[in-house]
Parts: C-alpha cells; sequence; structure tokens
C-alpha cells in the first residue's frame, strides 16, 4: 500500500490518519434519515454542516440500500443525485463520492464531478461498472457483499470474495492506488458476522488496501443495545474510535462532528501526537 490515497483533488495520507466521511443521502426512504435532505437546498445546508464540523469527503446517494429497500431506474437515481452533486461541486471544495453500483448513474455523476464512486457491490452488479471507474480514473470504494450470509470459512471467504472484486477492478485496468476497500457492516451478514468483522476487519490490510468502515446508526448497534435508530450515536462514536485504533483510514457516517472529534482523539494517542 502506497502512503497516499487521491480522491478529487487531494491527497490522504494513509499512515496515522482517520478521515471521517460525511453521508449524505438524498432519498425519501434510507433507514435512518430518508426524507430528510431530498430537496437541494436541505442538501446543500446539510453538506455546509457537515464541511463545518469537519468532514473530510461528502458521499452522495440517490437509492437506500436498507433491507426490502424499494429499487428505483436509473434515471430516478440519476434524478436524485444530479441535482446536489452539481451544486456541491458548485459550492464547495470537497471530494465527492458518489454511492452507487449502477453504471450508467456512475458515469454521469463522473461527468458531473464525482471524484470516486462507492460500489456497494464491490463491481459485481453491473459488468460495465468497472470499465467506467478505469476510463475515467477516479478513485473507488469497493464493498464485500453477498446475497445470503453463507460461509465455509468468514473471514477467509470475505477475503477472497475482496479479491474477486480486486480482480475485476484489475482487468479493467483500475489503479490499485485508486482502490479502498469496506467489509460491508450490515450486508450480506448475520449480526454475529457483523460483531466478527468489526473485531477482525483490520486483517484485511493484508489485501495492501486502504479500509473504510460503514456501520454508522446500523442494526448492528440496535442488535446489541436494543435501540432505536435515533439512539445509536454513542455507539456509533465509539466505534468511530474502535476503528481509528485499528488503523482504518476511512470512517463513514452520518453524524460528522463527534466522529471527527472521536477519530482525532484515538489518533492523538495511538500516535504520541497533539
Amino acid at each position: 500500500m502506497k502512503d497516499t490515497i487521491t480522491i478529487g483533488n487531494r491527497q490522504f495520507l494513509l499512515k496515522g490518519h482517520t478521515y471521517i466521511m460525511g453521508i449524505l443521502n438524498v432519498t425519501p426512504d434510507s433507514f435512518s434519515d430518508g426524507g430528510r435532505y431530498d430537496s437541494l437546498d436541505r442538501a446543500l445546508k446539510h453538506c455546509e454542516e457537515m464541511l463545518r464540523m469537519g468532514a473530510d469527503i461528502i458521499d452522495i446517494g440517490g437509492e437506500s440500500s436498507r433491507p426490502n429497500h424499494v429499487k428505483i431506474s436509473v434515471n430516478e437515481e440519476i434524478d436524485r443525485v444530479m441535482p446536489a452533486l452539481q451544486a456541491i461541486k458548485r459550492e464547495f471544495d470537497v471530494p465527492l463520492s458518489l454511492d452507487t453500483c449502477k453504471s450508467a448513474v456512475a458515469a454521469e455523476g463522473i461527468k458531473a464531478g464525482a471524484d470516486m464512486i462507492n460500489d456497494i457491490w464491490g463491481l459485481k452488479y453491473d459488468d460495465d461498472m468497472a470499465r467506467v471507474i478505469a476510463a475515467t480514473g477516479v478513485a473507488c470504494c469497493l464493498m464485500h457483499n453477498r446475497a445470503t450470509a453463507d460461509y465455509t470459512d468468514y473471514m477467509a471467504d470475505m477475503r477472497a470474495d475482496l479479491k474477486e472484486s480486486l480482480g475485476i477492478a484489475a482487468r479493467a485496468g483500475i489503479d490499485k492506488d485508486k482502490i479502498v476497500l469496506d467489509p460491508g457492516i450490515g450486508f450480506g451478514k448475520t449480526q454475529i458476522d457483523n460483531i466478527v468483522a468489526l473485531k477482525r476487519m483490520d486483517e484485511l490490510f493484508e489485501l495492501d488496501c486502504p479500509l473504510l468502515l460503514g456501520v454508522s446508526r446500523k442494526s448492528v448497534i440496535g442488535a446489541v443495545l436494543g435501540d432505536n435508530v435515533d439512539d445509536r450515536e454513542a455507539a456509533t462514536v465509539a466505534l468511530t474510535a474502535y476503528a481509528a485504533s485499528k488503523g482504518i483510514q476511512f470512517v463513514r457516517v452520518h453524524n460528522v462532528g463527534d466522529n471527527v472529534k472521536a477519530a482525532k482523539m484515538i489518533r492523538a494517542v495511538t500516535e504520541e501526537r497533539l
């Protein structure tokens, strides 16, 4: 793994840093904040707030990936994300990630200024996705996912699945130095699988890529604490601190401020610095 990864016009240092990716869902039905930011004005205000609180990347999503979500067409997804993506690119100087597994949405988003594609299927949903990413040279986050939680040797199988994604990327010509991997908490896993993935996520460093953790407000927190989705912030911050202690480079969250502080404090202690 190199010492840096370039996303948009920013170089991110991969040693001794944990960066915060702020979630901007322009959806009516996301599990946590569906409908809250699906107008352009509210989306821009929320983006501005996340940047003020210290977000390093903004991740825009137009289709919910919660369990039993309603699938939408390519055109509807493009119509949802494009106004916010274009406006944020105009108004703010921040790397933009586009959360989609559809190559046509990715292509339009990249034309509008997306600096990274965040694919929850790790290039395995749409055969053209790897080609689009390779042709444009943007960064990508490849997440582990399965249709069913059927494993023989869980962590070994996860690594093998992610190696398949890396193989697809390599054959398409995607530069490995532009790839981030995500263990995919909540996707194709039981709740015990999710806990094991959290505990052992640093084992994925053997794949020689930076890692991103996305566990903000997810059901695994509710399974442990019995909380509803609005009462999962403290646990999310705790997991951000845990990820930082493990050396995870990126954490994707809804509520930016406290997670920025947690990552910064843990890194200060880990690296013995002020």
